[in-house]
């Protein structure tokens, strides 16, 4: 009996504790002074990061297999899609570094061996990675999950990818050549 009338309290007082949260909410607690939230515009933002420089503190250390794919990595400004660039250059203080610059955002880079064969630079403060293949790189960000410049052509991916065009590579499931008589 004692558990029965508990619940029946519980059942009537819910409503009315739901009502009473309801007008906290609605009325703040004034305590006579103003709360204001500072918003730093893009602009700032974007200048202060332009102007910041390349941290040259990493604790990264390149082995042997990534000095070798520091060595294939393309430099210099490679043209992208949709009129974008970006600017790779070797570190000249850390052999096997890259500080590489796309839409005024600098990056740290270095090298990170892949299982593919694909070239792979990283800048984990930052968690952006550049990605170069025979035919064509990319620069994506892994905190905001997208691409941030595609189909980036140096002038030997240019000449692959025309030769890709002409020559298209074997589909996967195309099978083997029949062997020549």
């Amino acid at each position: 009996m004692k558990k029965l009338a508990l619940i029946a309290a519980i059942a009537l007082a819910l409503p009315f504790a739901a009502s009473a949260q309801d007008a906290a909410k609605a009325k703040p607690l004034s305590t006579g002074k103003k709360v204001t939230q500072k918003v730093v515009p893009k602009k700032v933002i974007k200048k202060v990061e332009e102007k910041q420089p390349i941290s040259d503190d990493t604790n990264v250390v390149l082995t042997p297999e990534d000095e070798a794919v520091a060595k294939r990595v393309l430099t210099g400004t490679i043209k992208c899609e949709l009129g974008a660039s970006v600017n790779v250059e070797a570190d000249e203080k850390k052999p096997g570094f890259f500080n590489l610059t796309h839409a005024g955002v600098h990056y740290r880079m270095h090298p990170v061996e892949s299982r593919t064969g694909a070239i792979r630079l990283e800048d984990p403060r930052q968690q952006a990675m550049w990605l170069q293949l025979g035919n064509k790189s990319m620069l994506m960000s892994q905190k905001q999950g997208q691409r941030l410049a595609d189909e980036c052509l140096a002038a030997s991916q240019e000449a692959m990818a025309e030769d890709m065009k002409k020559n298209p590579p074997k589909a996967l499931f195309d099978g083997a050549d029949a062997p020549k008589k």
